[in-house]
């Protein structure tokens, strides 16, 4: 959540600070500011709303400098408003920050009692005030920020300027993600994902917690969390940053909805032997011995990716038989769970940073838990503290309803089951042969999906875009689709949506069914067919809207479902990748009628850095 840009080099700043930004909607904000060193000054300019409203007061008011930083803010203390939008100046002195630090009530107190006014509802002018009264002890800001950053606790990422030191910027990082990144001509750069970096330098530092930097023209110095100073891996990113443009689509959601055709074939690259009918476990990081030792799968995951983990539960268990146990991080991060030898943690995050699970898996690494994180950032901190990482290489998801990136991990999910299975014996050669064919051509059969289903939904869409509940239904591989489905539909039309298990409509929904209420099926022809059509006929009979997301080859659903919408008939393994495509397109198309922001829906984050 929020976003820290910032630059130190020989250009003018604003506009690359205001760029990188932009960049950044994604992670969800409701006000942004910047702060520029010029001469004996701060130029400070704050606006809420949206980007647009800062760029205005920009161009009415134009600041200059070569070193800044800018910032996006979601609030969590303090509502929206200027004078709570970050960055925040005390004397000398100019700070941005994500995060929440947790002992903020107790610092306002003392500070308030040395005579100091707060002017904002932010803990972020805590340690704006910290840092300044350290200045005045110190002359080096890197030890001012050290000083003031003894004194807080809870997770920040911080970036820090001052006037005494007009080519300096001190950032820091515990729990929220911070990297950085060298420019051409010594330029300096950093921010809190590397979208908002790649225009600028493809080469790329992802700092560690505890980490503090300073970024100088053409130098850069870390000290680790003891005050070491260290060297940290610099990655070089593959992504361009045309990749993170629309491309001529209406939303970065539909654009990367298109994408996950692509997406999928990324994952898969370099990790099929379809002649030897395995999986290449070298990525994976985990051998064969290590595998063979697995007694027990323990997933962990929020959100969207916790409807993959619940896949992955179905996979594992089906193709490696191995007993597999699956909780919502931040569920798992407030209970003592039981973690025994032999287990395995597999923790699954888009960014690698979404606190919760980010601070699970470290829970379930210090109980002795080997760690495999399932993850499309490289270098992220997730994959940085597991033992071993997956990375999906979905690239750069700019929308905060994940679509690709949900089909790629469910596809990493199905790799990690037939991997474990062949180590395990327990799918046969000719098994995974079959399975690894049917993956080959998921990425072409998508490309068709889609194609055959747009137009569609986008009629389908405008019928129902009024609808004020919706019903989401699904057995076994299809109950997680129809929870992906419901989740879409509220996230980004504001909907009420929910997601059941077909069999569980007798068990309390059933009661809201009647003519205004929208029932989505999703009826892929499997092993739970008749049951789940079954379920279709009960709703209809209550006079439910009943929209059947189905096989092509399943004629009977035309004469019962008021709508239906097919998709490739596939194995019953592979068909979330499928029946997932139209309910991603149908709230696409619901919201877009509705006028809501569908990249960047109210409230929402696309990172969440914050419990």
């Amino acid at each position: 959540m929020c976003g820290i840009v910032a630059y130190v080099g020989t250009k003018p700043c604003a506009s690359i600070l205001i760029d990188g930004l932009k960049r950044l909607e994604y992670r969800g904000y409701d006000s942004a500011g910047l702060a520029l060193l010029n001469g004996e000054q701060i130029h400070l300019r704050r606006a809420v709303g949206k980007l647009s409203n800062l760029e205005q007061l920009l161009s009415e008011s134009p600041i200059q400098g070569s070193t800044g930083i800018g910032h996006t803010r979601w609030a969590t203390h303090g509502r929206p408003s200027e004078v709570n939008a970050h960055p925040h100046v005390v004397d000398d002195v100019a700070v941005v920050h994500n995060g929440i630090f947790e002992n903020h009530l107790e610092l306002r107190g003392s500070l308030e009692q040395q005579g100091i006014k707060m002017s904002s509802d932010t803990d972020t002018e805590i340690v704006a005030h910290l840092i300044a009264l350290a200045r005045k002890r110190t002359n080096s800001l890197k030890d001012a920020v050290k000083q003031a950053l003894s004194q807080v606790r809870g997770s920040y990422a911080l970036a820090v300027i001052c006037l005494k030191e007009p080519q300096t910027i001190v950032v820091a990082k515990n729990a929220s993600p911070l990297v950085v990144g060298k420019g051409e001509n010594g330029e300096m750069l950093c921010a809190s994902d590397i979208p908002a970096l790649l225009p600028y330098t493809r080469d790329v530092l992802p700092l560690e917690d505890g980490d503090l930097a300073v970024l100088e023209p053409g130098k850069l110095h870390i000290e680790d969390s003891q005050g070491k100073s260290i060297e940290r891996e610099t990655h070089h990113i593959q992504w361009s940053a045309v990749m993170a443009e629309k491309d001529g689509f209406k939303h970065f959601m539909l654009k990367e909805i298109h994408e996950q055709p692509r997406a999928v074939e990324d994952t898969l690259r370099g990790r099929l032997h379809r002649s030897e009918g395995r999986i290449e476990g070298k990525e994976i990081g985990l051998d064969a011995d290590a595998v063979a030792q697995i007694k027990r799968v323990y997933l962990l995951a929020c959100g969207t990716s916790y409807h993959a983990a619940l896949l992955g539960r179905d996979y594992i268990e089906r193709f490696a038989k191995i007993p597999t146990t699956i909780e919502l991080a931040s569920e798992f991060r407030g209970r003592d769970a039981v973690i025994c030898p032999g287990d395995l943690v597999i923790a699954i995050s888009q960014s690698g940073e979404t606190l919760d699970t980010l601070m699970a898996a470290k829970q379930a690494k210090a109980k002795g838990a080997k760690v495999l994180s399932v993850c499309n950032v490289l270098g992220s901190a997730l994959p940085r503290m597991s033992d071993a990482a997956f990375y999906t290489h979905a690239g750069p998801e700019i929308g905060v309803a994940s679509t690709k990136c949900f089909t790629t991990q469910v596809t990493a999910m199905l790799l990690l089951s037939i991997y474990f299975g062949g180590i395990k014996g327990t799918l046969s050669k000719e098994q995974s042969t079959a399975l690894i064919e049917d993956l080959v051509r998921v990425p072409q059969l998508m490309r068709d999906t889609l194609a055959n289903i747009e137009k569609p939904l986008s009629e389908l869409a405008k019928s129902y875009s009024h609808a004020r509940d919706v019903l989401f239904l699904g057995r076994g591989l299809s109950f997680p689709i129809a929870l992906e489905g419901a989740l879409k539909l509220k996230e980004i039309s504001y909907i009420h949506a929910e997601g059941y298990s077909a069999g569980e409509m007798k068990h309390g929904p059933i009661a809201l069914i009647d003519d205004a209420m929208p029932v989505v099926v999703v009826l892929p022809k499997d092993e739970h067919y008749e049951k789940t059509l079954a379920n279709l006929q009960e709703a209809r009979a209550r006079d439910g809207k009943v929209i059947a997301i189905t096989f092509d080859d399943t004629p009977e659903v035309d004469t019962i479902a008021d709508e239906v919408i097919r998709v490739t008939t596939v194995q019953s393994a592979l068909s979330p990748l499928f029946t997932v495509l139209p309910l991603q397109l149908f709230s696409y198309f619901v919201a877009d009628a509705k006028g809501t922001d569908v990249d960047q829906p109210r409230n929402l984050a696309k990172t969440v850095t914050v419990e």
